[in-house]
């Protein structure tokens, strides 16, 4: 069922308050729909969003994702909510919205603070409107959302906490995406969080943190972050490359049929088990 009105906002606040988080899964077409639909259902009780955002708009067309997405959380006897991931773009905020988006994450962070805080705020103003809840971002991160990134790649502009916690009071996010050392995409060496900085957020920001580039991160600095206050983990190398692994292991049977059936179930398939594992990651199981 799709996560509507307050109960998306206190699917966020209540793993927050427990420790957990709520795992935001990136997805691009059909097979990753089904796929983190399907490893919500295996893990009752535990929401999830599904992320169709800006970038894979590119891919699929938005108004075609969108409904995807919409009608998959619709459908689904799980708790799933459907965001809106990194958009810079007001039209294409109100549009998700008014389709029905039950949270919205607005990035400013490429621009200065003063234009950060009123194109945050006035994304806050309309989702409002709509019942959905805002994710905002303050600093900056190193690497693409769609591919992996080099072992040089690092944090451009990390999250100050004081900054943070001003951001916070003059925009009225609902959530906050910090720069703590994390990266966009898989790197070939593990990802060390400033995990003194994020303690220093968590103590002047008053609401639950969101961590970008999550795929890869080593347990242990994954668990010190939802200790520290992250309560929104997001999740896209990581089920991309279960997708190519699984459609490049099944090819060379399919190909000689032609069973493209069975290349994308076998992606499917993959994407929810990777999804489960996640799932599992994020609320103690």
């Amino acid at each position: 069922m799709l996560q509507t009105g307050p109960a998306g906002l206190k699917a966020l606040t209540k793993a927050y308050d427990n420790g957990h988080a709520l795992p935001g899964f990136v997805v691009y077409n059909l097979e990753t729909v089904q796929g983190i639909v399907a490893a919500a259902e295996a893990n009752p009780g535990r929401p999830v969003l599904i992320q169709a955002g800006s970038s894979p708009f590119k891919h699929a067309g938005r108004e075609a994702l969108m409904r995807l997405a919409l009608d998959a959380a619709a459908a689904s006897t799980a708790s799933v909510g459907v965001h809106l991931d990194h958009s810079r773009d007001l039209d294409e905020i109100t549009a998700c919205l008014e389709a029905g988006y039950t949270s919205v994450m607005v990035d400013g962070s490429h621009l200065p603070f003063a234009e950060n805080v009123a194109l945050t705020r006035e994304t806050v103003r309309r989702a409002r409107d709509h019942g959905a809840w805002v994710e905002g971002e303050l600093g900056a991160l190193a690497g693409d959302e769609d591919v992996s990134v080099n072992a040089s790649a690092s944090t451009a502009a990390m999250t100050d906490p004081a900054q943070a916690a001003e951001f916070v009071a003059e925009t009225g996010v609902d959530a906050l995406a910090v720069a703590v050392g994390n990266v966009h995409g898989f790197t070939a060496e593990p990802v060390r969080l400033d995990l003194e900085r994020l303690s220093g957020i968590r103590a002047e920001v008053p609401v639950p943190l969101v961590l970008h580039g999550a795929s890869g991160l080593p347990a242990e600095q994954l668990r010190a972050a939802l200790a520290r206050g992250v309560a929104k983990v997001n999740v896209n190398a990581e089920l991309r490359r279960a997708y190519l692994q699984a459609v490049g292991t099944a090819l060379p049977a399919a190909l000689p049929g032609s069973d493209a059936v069975a290349l994308w179930s076998a992606g499917r398939d993959a994407v929810a088990e990777a999804a489960s594992r996640v799932i599992n990651q994020l609320t103690g199981a």
